[in-house]
């Protein structure tokens, strides 16, 4: 007990301190990676959400506005009267789809098809920001407040 041999040397130490660093940042980065899946999973029900909503209303519109449209063409004879039933037809079946059809496995689909074929079109434009340019922004911003502290 506490003989010379028996504690670990200074390399030891280093390269078992560097395991432990890298094992933490390795999770870090899993659950920063999994917490923005779930945020992105969240966001995506919530667009689903809103299609949904979005089409109880277009639905009940057309089913009035058809019902109306309907009884106006009766009176009138005239078929023109029917004629804004056809691109509500098409608003209500777009809506249908994307809240409850397969067009979100549709879009999907296409932006993996973009991302492996046309990666080109991904590109933003004058490239990643640096770590530079992010501190330069920063350092105006800083310094307009210290200019001018009542326009902020």
């Amino acid at each position: 007990m506490g003989s010379f041999s028996s504690h670990p040397s200074g390399t030891e130490v280093l390269k078992k301190n560097q395991e432990y660093i890298s094992e933490m940042n390795k999770n870090k980065m899993e659950r920063w990676i999994q917490m923005h899946f779930q945020i992105k999973e969240r966001e995506t029900a919530l667009e689903i959400s809103r299609a949904r909503e979005l089409f109880y209303w277009l639905a009940s519109f057309y089913g009035v506005a058809t019902v109306g449209l309907i009884g106006r063409f009766n009176s009138t004879k005239r078929a023109a009267v029917l004629a804004p039933i056809v691109p509500l037809s098409f608003l209500v079946a777009y809506y249908a789809d994307l809240a409850y059809g397969t067009k979100i496995h549709r879009i999907t689909a296409e932006a993996e098809m973009i991302m492996q074929h046309e990666p080109d079109l991904l590109e933003w434009p004058s490239g990643l920001p640096t770590v530079s340019e992010i501190d330069s922004a920063r350092l105006d911003i800083d310094d307009k407040i210290r200019l001018h502290p009542h326009q902020m």
